[in-house]
């Protein structure tokens, strides 16, 4: 449960139910919020009982080359943003707004070099499950480095009975992304809603060196509170932040897989709100990380537990063979500073290891030391890989600052209404295409972590004022979510590669999408600003399309349970 030092800054609505945190400059509400699920007994789900489950894959509805040629291979995708049901807990139903209408959404698992095309349409209603503004959308390819009219800048918006396709050029190296909404001040209620879905991202050496297909598995964690009927219950405590009571693994509540005595592949994304965690094995066993945001580690990592904010992505495996069958191993969460905790925010699913089966395809016979991505992607326009960046290339150095002020959070000083105020014009930085800059990431808004998410870049973190001033064991590959905790500071560098010399204008913004939308978001500008306008260049258009104009196949997937 809560620490004294967090039950001091939260304000406490009845007996059961506690807020979320306070600062100073922001009083407690007075009229009682959900603070907790208030489900009743019947209706509360157990804790390993669900059975886990994958999201299903999605097909491209057409796939070919361009003018024919073979080296130029493209998918087309296209994806509904709906209202569906979804069965939560037992005994109730529980309304969501998901793509294809279903949370998470389904897994898009795109090869290098395929140029996909995603086409989403907005049928959503005219105003939010948990807001009662027009049911806008924008979707963020998150760790893609797409041209800016297709990154989800905040303020290019899909209206209720629109459409937008979105171009994803898909030239980096093996990554798990993912995509969700980003809309201007309702980020957090949309995707809280059900709008986040998987996109990894494979190639070559990714697919020669780690688990693939049933060894290759994503978990989406997430935290939930529910109201008595099984809708969602939804709280910001001031903007602070929203902490459920239920942990969700790929929509599950606490769900239990089996597991072979295989080498496992787990990609663990965080896509709480505001919820980090500190997942552990219940063994004491390492995990090995292989895996970070933007790809491979160079150097397999073996770590007791990792400490994982919203949107950050580690790839870890987990090697099943030393467990006998009919073992049980929990995956804890020891949680972090400012979280509010609950009775079993301390879980987060469990393992269960049955017998051996199949051909093993997929699976790889040891944890490996060491890992090769390739090299740099574009050397002959001055592209480095990000993992050999150094200091002395950077050509120049810049302070990002995160704080409160008078209730608002800001970065530098910053809200992105200074810059909408500016007609979109105002600038962090404007480094040129493939400049290499170090970035300094200063946490001093006191009492709360910041995951901190810039835009098109991979960096590699070279220094934290803690850990002895080293990256932690489970940082160190390429980055674009970083962890700043209370009173810390994280310098980084990064490549401003768009794969071309192409530019634009790209967001930093706090990823607790509570602090995003109040309002945590500034913007850089590689090369002219004025080109590839996000919000201009390439708009949404009126639907005319029948709904079943470009159905949804899924392609075939793995029992339930594994």
């Amino acid at each position: 449960m809560t620490s004294r030092r967090e039950v001091l800054q939260l304000g406490a609505f009845g007996a059961l139910g506690l807020a979320g945190m306070q600062g100073n400059d922001n009083p407690v509400p007075t009229v009682p919020l959900i603070t907790q699920s208030q489900l009743a007994p019947q209706n509360m789900p157990v804790p390993y009982a669900g059975v886990f489950r994958r999201p299903p894959v999605l097909a491209p509805y057409e796939t070919g080359f361009d003018a024919g040629d073979p080296e130029r291979p493209y998918a087309y995708y296209s994806l509904t943003q709906k209202l569906g049901q979804a069965q939560f807990m037992p005994g109730l139903s529980t309304t969501i707004a998901g793509y294809n209408g279903m949370f998470p959404g389904p897994t898009i698992r795109a090869v290098q070099g395929t140029r996909c095309e995603l086409r989403i349409r907005n049928a959503l209603p005219a105003t939010g499950l948990l807001h009662a503004n027009a049911f806008r959308t924008v979707t963020h390819l998150h760790g893609s480095a797409s041209l800016p009219q297709y990154d989800g800048y905040a303020n290019d918006f899909t209206a209720p009975g629109k459409v937008k396709t979105y171009h994803y050029p898909n030239w980096q190296t093996a990554r798990t992304l993912w995509y969700h909404d980003h809309n201007h001040h309702l980020t957090a209620q949309n995707v809280y809603s059900g709008l986040a879905a998987f996109y990894p991202l494979s190639d070559r050496y990714e697919q020669g060196q780690l688990p693939q297909g049933e060894f290759d598995v994503p978990l989406m964690i997430s935290d939930v509170m529910f109201k008595a009927d099984g809708s969602l219950g939804y709280n910001d405590n001031s903007h602070n932040g929203l902490w459920g009571d239920i942990i969700m693994v790929n929509g599950v509540p606490w769900p239990t897989m089996t597991v072979k005595p295989r080498i496992y592949r787990f990609r663990v994304l965080d896509a709480s709100v505001s919820r980090s965690y500190r997942p552990t094995l219940s063994t004491g066993d390492p995990v090995y990380v292989v895996g970070t945001d933007a790809g491979m580690t160079p150097i397999v990592q073996p770590v007791a537990s990792w400490r994982q904010g919203n949107a950050e992505r580690y790839e870890i495996l987990i090697d099943f063979r030393k467990y006998r069958v009919g073992q049980k191993i929990d995956l804890k969460n020891l949680s972090n500073k400012n979280n509010v905790n609950f009775a079993n925010t301390d879980k987060i699913m469990r393992f269960e290891v049955v017998a051996d089966s199949g051909s093993g395809q997929g699976s790889i016979s040891a944890i490996p030391t060491t890992l090769d991505d390739g090299g740099a992607l574009n050397p002959d326009r001055g592209g480095i890989a990000t993992m050999d960046l150094t200091p002395a290339m950077a050509k120049a150095k810049r302070e990002l600052r995160v704080e409160k002020t008078n209730g608002i959070w800001k970065i530098n000083g910053v809200t992105w209404d200074d810059v909408a105020a500016s007609r979109f014009t105002k600038l962090f930085a404007n480094p040129q295409p493939y400049d290499v800059e170090q970035w300094t990431i200063i946490n001093a808004s006191g009492g709360w972590f910041h995951p901190l998410h810039i835009h098109l870049i991979d960096a590699k973190i070279i220094a934290r004022n803690t850990n002895g001033g080293k990256p932690f064991a489970w940082e160190n590959g390429p980055k674009d979510v970083f962890y700043a905790g209370e009173n810390e500071s994280i310098t980084a560098l990064m490549q401003f590669d768009t794969g071309n010399d192409a530019g634009g204008r790209y967001m930093i913004h706090c990823h607790n999408l509570v602090h995003e939308d109040h309002d945590m978001m500034v913007q850089f500008a590689v090369g002219d600003y004025r080109v590839n306008d996000p919000i201009n260049s390439d708009p949404s258009y009126a639907d005319t399309m029948p709904l079943d104009a470009y159905p949804s196949v899924y392609l075939p997937g793995y029992p339930a349970g594994t």
